[in-house]
């Protein structure tokens, strides 16, 4: 008994990527229109209970990934905005993901951390960094759109409250993430399809 107990300590302190990996879910119904193909291998990115999860498998009219961790300031202080843009997204037939790519953010912090800020969006874990890699990123928080067809749209900031670390504007005065969203939704062009985000570094992998 003692040994199975470890075992499940073990399980709850190790990082997002350490649990064995288990079948990725389940495909589209027949009455639902597949998406295409995934940016993603499906050994890569894994959700808060340790089991591998393809994104991109269900059909979405868009799909938003945003880039945050448990300890970077500016991440946390979009909270609420993230909350919102949640929300109003899945409204519109929109997939968005919290994305947490830093492997010192164990399951049980992610799991904490979503209480202690509210975050209603699904959590995975990239400790591999396959949507990093995907998406461009490089500093938390930073966000990105796919289209319908999987294909990345736009890469950058949520919109310009911050300047630089540090330093921020009283109120955001352009929307990008928004934006590029409500662009895609109308098969429209993006303007500013990168833009550089403000915040904490994204360590890359050894």
């Amino acid at each position: 008994m003692r040994f199975i107990f470890l075992l499940l300590v073990s399980a709850l302190l190790f990082g997002c990527d350490s649990s064995k990996p288990k079948p990725a879910p389940a495909k589209p119904t027949s009455d639902q229109p597949a998406a295409s193909a995934s940016p993603t291998r499906p050994d890569d990115v894994f959700d808060l209970d340790g089991n591998l999860i393809d994104p991109f498998a269900a059909a979405a009219k868009a799909r938003v990934f945003v880039f945050v961790t448990t300890d970077c300031p500016i991440a946390n202080r979009y909270a609420p905005e993230l909350q919102r843009m949640s929300q109003e997204f899945a409204e519109s037939g929109v997939e968005m993901f919290l994305v947490y790519p830093n492997a010192s953010d164990t399951r049980e912090k992610i799991k904490q951390h979503l209480v202690e800020y509210s975050h209603t969006a699904t959590a995975l874990c990239d400790t591999n960094h396959a949507l990093v890699r995907q998406t461009e990123a490089t500093v938390t928080p930073q966000a990105a759109v796919f289209d319908a067809n999987n294909k990345l749209v736009y890469s950058g900031r949520i919109d310009n409250w911050y300047v630089d670390f540090g330093k921020n504007r009283t109120q955001a005065t352009t929307h990008e993430l928004r934006d590029a969203v409500t662009a895609t939704l109308e098969n429209r062009s993006i303007a500013a399809a990168r833009v550089k985000a403000v915040g904490c570094y994204i360590p890359e992998l050894d």
